[in-house]
């Protein structure tokens, strides 16, 4: 499914062909200059020392929700809460690893990680869930280090024996690219991370591309340091002028090893494809 998310630049046609040899060459050579300059790095010693989540910081109450009013009331963030959100003199959330060295972080407060939830209606809407309380547990995070035991806030929900849960732990900061951005290299962006499988190898990723063409194809460059994804248009439907629309569509790459810390990259920005959460939990 293909989501219409802003603006493409018109011109005389929509996107080009996979088929142009000079272009997909460029594009090639542009991802083995950002593996090279992330190989090695600061950055990439950055990208491996940090907290870096790539699964959603939300967890449904165990066995999923109880029907479909309670599924759209979480999607479109309709939350009312009753009584108070508790507080807690903590400022540090301790993130760890299995038989690797743990990473503190900034301890998100329980009322800010409800508010990243409740993003609906005022007064919650119909139809809408109801925090009953919350008190700070912890639960499992993929990372591209692996699963990361993190504090989370275990919120109570009227109707539910367990409670929701939200990861309460602010993610590091991405490092600044040891290489800049190119607008001269023909390609498509690889717009964000939205998931990598349980075996580190499976990637899932949005791609933009353009609204005349058949989808994004993105093609993966592997080194010890980095995953370098190139994003490009699978191939031109027509010529002409296009609509001033841009796509993301999902595409799902596999690795040859596991992530195992690595970072993944777009090959044109040259930074880290950034990851962000699905409204599915």
């Amino acid at each position: 499914m293909a989501l219409v998310v802003g603006v493409l630049v018109v011109g005389a046609a929509c996107g080009s062909p996979e088929g142009d040899a000079g272009d997909a060459e460029a594009l090639r050579e542009r991802a083995r200059r950002v593996g090279a300059a992330w190989e090695g790095s600061e950055a990439a010693a950055s990208w491996r020392a940090g907290y870096h989540p790539v699964s959603g910081a939300v967890r449904p109450p165990r066995g999923g929700w109880h029907g479909g009013d309670d599924q759209r009331a979480y999607e479109k963030g309709a939350f009312v809460v009753r009584g108070k959100l508790p507080r807690t003199g903590a400022k540090k959330a301790r993130v760890a690893w299995a038989g690797q060295a743990p990473v503190v972080r900034p301890l998100v407060a329980a009322r800010d990680a409800y508010a990243a939830m409740a993003f609906g209606p005022h007064g919650g809407g119909r139809p809408h869930l109801t925090v009953t309380g919350a008190r700070l547990g912890t639960m499992t995070v993929a990372t591209p280090r692996g699963p990361a035991a993190v504090p989370a806030w275990l919120f109570a929900l009227d109707g539910y024996d367990t409670p929701l849960r939200r990861a309460a732990a602010t993610p590091s900061p991405a490092p600044r690219s040891p290489i800049a951005p190119t607008r001269s290299v023909p390609g498509q962006r690889v717009d964000r991370l939205t998931g990598v499988g349980a075996d580190g190898r499976a990637v899932t990723v949005l791609a933009s591309h353009g609204a005349c063409d058949d989808g994004p194809r993105v093609a993966v460059l592997e080194t010890r340091d980095g995953v370098v994804l190139s994003g490009s248009v699978a191939k031109a439907r027509h010529t002409g002028l296009c609509t001033k629309q841009s796509k993301l569509t999902p595409v799902r790459v596999r690795l040859k090893r596991p992530l195992d810390g690595r970072v993944v990259l777009d090959a044109l920005t040259g930074a880290p494809v950034p990851y962000k959460e699905t409204a599915a939990g």
